[in-house]
């Protein structure tokens, strides 16, 4: 590195350059080291450095629009599969078999921990469902929330077995039947950053949805 107090200043060495302008025209080495090239007398072409940075703007465009498709896709993908996992939720015989589906379309359709249905006591919960104390829904979710992606609650056993592996989760607030009944659709994650407040809800809340709907077809025995 040069010392700052030996004169060698960028204004000092332009003025040098404009002083002695064919000890850079004539260094074809150094023109090429700084991605110049030499085409005759006090010319200098320019061309291959523009093109550098005209392949670098392709490039980094390139990227970005390749980035920008991976999303689509992907997003095209998970749609598919929310579409054809809800198909099979309709075609649920009842409660425990609905429950079972859920699981069954999380785990398979998106790899998944696991997905369950919670409902709060007092009261009958089906087969195959959790149980939930009173009022744990607003505990969760908050009295006016409605989703929660983020991490695991403490205690939140609600996938069974592999609840100890579940470290993310998506929690929708659903309300059954009349008089109405606090409930949870619930998504479990392997991945701490499966499911993330920066994440849109859209799709766990349109098949929350479906298993609202498809809930009450069949009345809960107290």
């Amino acid at each position: 590195m040069a010392d700052p107090d030996d004169g060698l200043h960028w204004p000092r060495v332009r003025a040098w350059l404009l002083s002695n302008p064919d000890l850079l025209s004539e260094d074809r080495a150094l023109l090429e080291d700084i991605g110049l090239r030499h085409t005759g007398r006090n010319v200098v072409d320019l061309g291959r450095a523009a093109l550098v940075r005209l392949e670098a703007v392709v490039e980094r465009e390139a990227g970005q629009r390749k980035a920008v498709e991976q999303v689509a896709e992907a997003n095209f993908a998970a749609q598919t599969q929310t579409h054809a996992a809800c198909l099979d939720l309709l075609e649920a015989r009842n409660h425990s078999d609905l429950a079972r589906r859920l699981d069954a379309a999380a785990r398979e359709r998106f790899g998944l921990a696991g997905a369950a249905i919670a409902l709060e006591k007092p009261g009958g919960v089906p087969f195959g469902w959790r149980a939930l104390e009173a009022s744990r829904v607003d505990q969760l979710l908050g009295q006016d929330g409605m989703l929660w992606l983020g991490p695991v609650f403490e205690g939140l056993e609600l996938f069974g077995a592999a609840s100890a592996e579940v470290n993310s989760v998506a929690l929708v607030r659903m309300s059954l039947w009349s008089p109405e009944r606090p409930a949870l659709c619930a998504f479990g994650s392997f991945d701490a950053e499966g499911f993330t407040a920066s994440m849109g809800g859209e799709l766990v809340a349109f098949l929350a949805g479906v298993t609202a709907r498809t809930a009450e077809r069949w009345p809960v025995l107290e």
